[in-house]
């Protein structure tokens, strides 16, 4: 669809990776748009506090990652059913005793927890 002087335009609608929320954006075809780029790790999960929503992880080269949380604990709007499986398989996973692999994602700055892998010892 053209704008008011003539120039195309592009309507764009997105998904946001972290939130599940709906976005749109109009912008002319001529203007550049930055895309994210995108980072899934896999991490073994050593611990996850219910109560606090504390996540420790061990990276491969041995050290820990504590900056994260659990996905039910976010920081804008309410945590997704998709959030509350995830929280539910890591705290069930560690209580059964096994191994409990968290993926995490990340993109502009932020990271988050999006799915597991369990297997037994």
């Amino acid at each position: 669809k053209t704008g008011k002087h003539g120039h195309a335009k592009a309507h764009i609608v997105a998904l946001d990776i972290f939130t599940g929320k709906k976005l749109e954006d109009l912008c002319p075809t001529s203007h550049n748009l930055d895309v994210p780029f995108v980072v899934k790790t896999e991490y073994q999960v050593c611990s996850a506090d219910e109560n606090s929503g504390e996540v420790i992880l061990l990276k491969e080269d041995g050290t820990t990652k504590e900056d994260l949380n659990l996905p039910t604990f976010v920081k804008i709007g309410e945590p997704t059913e998709d959030d509350k499986k995830v929280t539910d398989e890591i705290l069930k996973g560690l209580e059964d005793g096994k191994n409990v692999n968290a993926i995490v994602q990340a993109a502009c700055g932020e990271e988050k927890i999006i799915g597991t892998k369990i297997t037994d010892n």
